[in-house]
């Protein structure tokens, strides 16, 4: 049965169908729907729901959870995110699973509440101190948001890694039908590495920190070797209308995608051949399968709600192409018109030279 939804509400019910029972976070438009989701949600169905006195705090709980073998979950957007990125380092150095959703807003600072792509280099760089990853998934529609909470708790589990959760203002906000997936049988992890009480068995010790640089090498070549099969193994994306070839092969992800693939059937009726290459994980980038699906294109254009950060990944997989780039910042939507005006200038462009 379909239902219609908010983005924001979509993602929390999905978390808990997923058997998250354990929420921490602070409130910060424009996620705060999902937190109060979930301290209504939560309670009916016997888990734990806290508003911490703040976003470090809050993640820190997220620490404690997991190191406990919970399925748990935190929010926020921009700035909220920044204030955690201590406490995901300390996840990530740890090898805690869990879900970090950033629900983006436009920044640099508190910014503005309106949709932003802007936390792309925070979310794919790893954001905070030491050398870690994290993989971070980008949906473009209510049902693909909800689907991937699914698919980011499987994730953090099956690599022991947090996950992020990268979506907009506009994705949290906007209403859509969908199928809500089938809900699992909540679980806490008897994982060989939690931390439950020792009585009976030898003690576990969850710590980031190694004083003896020999033992952090390893840790860290350990966590690079995750990293690196993650690459391999994890990689998705979307092509759409690119058989045959292109004539201009449009790149976007999350909401921008969805503008995109409009003015990709707009161009097409207008007689120009125009297709679209969509990330899904946004790291690790799904650059070999860009690169195929740019191979008969004859021009690039990367569209983002941003200055310029996603094309800096485009131009790494498609070395030596010309990539042209096109963004909006400050909370204004990229428009369907907007773009296909972009492809018609490359596109006249390239036949005058």
């Amino acid at each position: 049965m379909r239902v219609m939804m908010k983005g924001n509400e979509a993602l929390a019910e999905a978390a808990l169908r997923a058997g998250c029972r354990y929420y921490f976070g602070y409130p910060i438009t424009p996620q705060t729907e999902l937190m109060e989701y979930m301290a209504r949600r939560l309670p009916e169905i016997g888990g734990t729901f806290l508003q911490a006195e703040s976003e470090v705090a809050a993640v820190n709980m997220v620490y404690g959870a997991a190191g406990a073998g919970a399925r748990v979950m935190t929010s926020s957007s921009g700035p909220g995110i920044s204030l955690k990125q201590e406490g995901i380092s300390f996840l990530a150095s740890a090898e805690l699973p869990c879900v970090i959703v950033n629900v983006m807003r436009g920044g640099p600072g508190l910014g503005t509440i309106q949709p932003s792509q802007g936390d792309y280099f925070q979310a794919t760089r790893g954001g905070g101190h030491g050398d870690y990853r994290v993989p971070v998934l980008a949906p473009s529609s209510v049902q693909e948001t909800a689907d991937l909470v699914f698919e980011s708790f499987d994730l953090a589990e099956r690599y022991r890694t947090p996950v992020l959760l990268l979506t907009d203002g506009v994705l949290g906000q906007m209403m859509e039908p969908l199928r809500l997936p089938e809900a699992r049988t909540p679980r806490t992890s008897r994982a060989p590495w939690i931390t439950d009480g020792c009585k009976g068995r030898q003690r576990r010790i969850v710590k980031t920190l190694y004083l003896d640089p020999r033992a952090l090498e390893a840790h860290n070549l350990h966590l690079q070797a995750k990293y690196a099969q993650l690459a391999r193994e994890e990689v998705r994306s979307e092509v759409y209308r690119v058989d045959g070839g292109v004539d201009v092969l449009i790149v976007a992800f999350g909401i921008c995608a969805r503008a995109a693939r409009t003015a990709v059937d707009n161009l097409r009726e207008k007689g120009l051949r125009a297709g679209l290459f969509r990330p899904i994980t946004l790291w690790p980038f799904p650059g070999a399968a860009l690169e195929a699906a740019a191979l008969a294109a004859r021009h690039i254009l990367t569209v983002e709600l941003n200055a310029g950060q996603m094309v800096e990944d485009v131009r790494l997989a498609l070395s030596g192409r010309e990539i042209a780039f096109h963004g909006r910042m400050g909370g204004i939507m990229i428009t369907a018109s907007e773009i296909e005006t972009e492809v018609q200038r490359i596109s006249q462009g390239s036949e005058a030279a």
